[in-house]
């Protein structure tokens, strides 16, 4: 097989230029829908885009791609400008160095998954990627010689993947790729985004429906909703504002975090993570934790108890002092801010309980929750 695949430059030798910054100042014009953005977009890592279907995600990135043929206003990549309307520049999508993966692979079904991959690099100019490193980083060497017909939904996504890595683009764009696929697929295929995005160096735009995938490999989030951006910054800080909005469509209430590894296993099957210097969280182990120093995980709103006394003897294993920081009523429940040495947390609890434990702000409390509801989508 190796007699048929390029031999460029390794992989661990090169990474893709990437641009530091995307600047988009655009409006797009239905008769029933208006996208208006003005956002500049730092391009480091995988920056995360959010909302409701009809929001404008989708409709945004075929904008910056060269597919969205009625918008106006500019786009300009780094220092590269892809559309200045008033001046009547409109590159074209193979002159825009984009990428762009969709809800469905879009291979070519008579072709071998080799060819399609081949088909992507006799597209490319002064190929800098070599085709080897790329079907082994996507995991393809055993199904080069398939027709895409007889892949799976998640192989056929890894193909479509490694196609548009291959067409070495500056910046990524990735419109609800795991969509269609099953948890185990999906948790496959972040995994394998985050390692092809640090080890090329590649900017990823992410768009989903599902703010647990997002959490999972995003550093930015940008949210929108009827065709603007209402929110963007750090995931974590993103996801904590969302909380406040109350809306059950939008997401799960939850706490997000970033925690070091103190303990992949304590003896009984469960991960210790330093919440900090005195106090701990554990969840249940996977063997995946043991390759990490870093872990990103959250907690339902939904999934954490209030005490007003710390328990000596109960089976919940997570058990946390902090200090009421805000108390919001959301119909009949309540979603209680609790602080925690520099990490606010989120429980929702009923109006009924908030009544009967005489909640208020800046009074100690203690959070309980298992081990069990400490949730990382990936592993």
């Amino acid at each position: 097989m190796s007699s048929t695949l390029h031999n460029h430059a390794a992989l661990s030798e090169v990474s893709i230029d990437s641009p530091s910054q995307l600047d988009i100042k655009i409006n797009v014009n239905y008769r029933q829908f208006t996208l208006t953005i003005q956002l500049p977009i730092p391009l480091k890592g995988i920056t995360g885009i959010f909302g409701h279907s009809a929001s404008g995600k989708s409709t945004l990135l075929r904008a910056i791609a060269g597919l969205e043929q009625t918008l106006e206003g500019e786009i300009t990549l780094a220092d590269k400008k892809l559309v200045d309307t008033k001046q009547g520049l409109y590159l074209k999508p193979e002159q825009r160095q984009v990428g762009l993966v969709f809800q469905n692979s879009r291979l070519f079904d008579h072709l071998s998954v080799l060819a399609n991959l081949e088909y992507a690099v006799k597209r490319c100019k002064n190929n800098k990627l070599s085709l080897d490193e790329i079907i082994k980083l996507t995991e393809l060497t055993a199904l080069l010689d398939h027709r895409v017909t007889e892949l799976s939904g998640g192989q056929q996504q890894r193909a479509a993947l490694a196609r548009a890595i291959l067409a070495e683009p500056k910046l990524l764009l990735l419109d609800e790729p795991l969509s269609a696929l099953d948890q185990h697929s999906k948790a496959q295929l972040l995994k394998m985004m985050l390692t092809i995005q640090k080890k090329l160096n590649l900017p990823m735009l992410y768009v989903s429906h599902s703010l647990d995938e997002l959490q999972q490999v995003c550093d930015t989030l940008i949210v929108m909703s009827k065709g603007k951006v209402i929110d963007s910054g750090n995931i974590h800080q993103v996801i904590h504002r969302l909380n406040s909005y109350g809306d059950a469509d939008i997401m799960h209430q939850q706490t997000s975090l970033s925690l070091p590894i103190k303990q992949f296993d304590n003896g009984h099957g469960l991960t210790t993570l330093a919440l900090n210097a005195k106090q701990d969280i554990f969840l249940l182990a996977n063997e995946d934790f043991e390759q990490q120093t870093l872990l990103r995980c959250f907690i339902l709103a939904s999934d954490i108890s209030i005490s007003l006394t710390e328990a000596s003897d109960s089976s919940i294993v997570n058990h946390i002092c902090g200090t009421i920081k805000q108390i919001s009523h959301q119909r009949n429940n309540v979603l209680v801010t609790v602080h925690c040495n520099s990490q606010d947390f989120f429980v929702m609890i009923s109006a009924f309980s908030l009544q009967k434990l005489s909640l208020t702000i800046k009074q100690q409390v203690y959070l309980q929750f298992k081990a069990g509801a400490v949730r990382t989508f990936i592993h």
